[in-house]
């Protein structure tokens, strides 16, 4: 928005007098179109002091979690690999770690999946839960926990609202479900964040040594 102050005039004294010549397009100021933006029409020459970017300027983008360190996550309920319908607050009162993860039966998600089940009772020494959560339905979630002896609760987030809710951010310019791992505390507040896509199994390794120091 440009602004144009007047002289301390009344209006009759600024209008002219007579009728003006007719203008040609001679005696209009001409801007270069070196000069000229797109910017609604708006046109600047090259002295004005408006800091625009170059078009090689590099843009940093990033991506905020809607849940981070020391906030209570939104709740949910969601069927497990049962048909159960199972709530964030069954699990208040004792540690919960829950992971988010691509997809069943994929080769990463089997190796951090049987990775939670191999040290699974350490796990549970801790006092903790495990949760994991997918967009799969509950019948790939049973199939998925049988094929791999699985003795953790699985969850059905089809359509992903609860992992949107969540913020977790998604891999590969969008393209992949982000591998993302939570640790609440036993009064539901997020005491880790980790997210590693490419190695599933470090995870656990995280989450572990988080739970021991609680």
């Amino acid at each position: 928005m440009v602004s144009i102050s007047l002289p301390n005039h009344s209006l009759p004294s600024l209008l002219p007098t007579h009728k003006p010549k007719n203008l040609s397009s001679q005696n209009l100021p001409i801007l270069s179109k070196s000069s000229r933006s797109q910017f609604y029409g708006l046109k600047f020459s090259h002295s004005s002091s408006l800091p625009f970017p170059s078009s090689s300027s590099s843009v940093k983008t990033t991506i905020f979690a809607k849940v981070n360190k020391g906030q209570v996550p939104p709740s949910f309920t969601l069927k497990d690999q049962d048909g159960k319908t199972v709530s964030l607050s069954k699990f208040k009162g004792k540690p919960v770690v829950v992971y988010f993860y691509p997809a069943d039966e994929s080769p990463s998600c089997t190796k951090q999946a049987c990775a939670f089940r191999d040290s699974y009772e350490k796990f549970k020494k801790a006092g903790a839960e495990v949760v994991g959560i997918s967009g799969d339905d509950p019948s790939s979630h049973k199939a998925f926990a049988k094929n791999n002896r699985l003795p953790f609760t699985l969850l059905s987030d089809e359509g992903n609202k609860i992992r949107k809710e969540w913020g977790v951010p998604a891999d590969l310019f969008g393209a992949l479900p982000g591998r993302q791992t939570y640790v609440l505390d036993k009064n539901g507040m997020v005491q880790l964040i980790y997210n590693n896509q490419f190695q599933p199994e470090k995870h656990i390794d995280e989450t572990l040594k988080l739970l021991q120091s609680l």
